[in-house]
């Protein structure tokens, strides 16, 4: 049986499943991040030696620089189709009066 709310509008429906599926692969990058740069720091912390020096935060700032900005467009609505949809109709309104 098919949900109610996914009859109503299928518009609707497959707005909140791609921004599902987004936030979903934010889930993923923030999983693997956490997963990758806890190995490099291990790897770091094993091979540095007595007087060795700490590199494994350079991973760790550039990979975190990318996912920031994959945050930055989950969260902020200017990267969102809706936000195109309404520049468009902005400009739209504007040309027209």
């Amino acid at each position: 049986m098919t949900p109610s709310y996914k009859s109503e509008s299928d518009k609707l429906y497959k707005a909140a499943h791609d921004r599902a599926e987004a936030i979903q692969g934010l889930y993923i990058h923030l999983l693997v991040f956490a997963v990758i740069n806890a190995g490099i720091f291990g790897i770091n912390w094993f091979t540095r030696g007595d007087d060795g020096g700490w590199w494994f935060y350079w991973a760790l700032i550039g990979w975190g620089i990318g996912l920031a900005i994959h945050i930055l467009v989950i969260v902020a609505p200017v990267f969102s189709p809706e936000w195109a949809d309404r520049k468009a109709d902005r400009i739209i309104t504007d040309r027209q009066s």
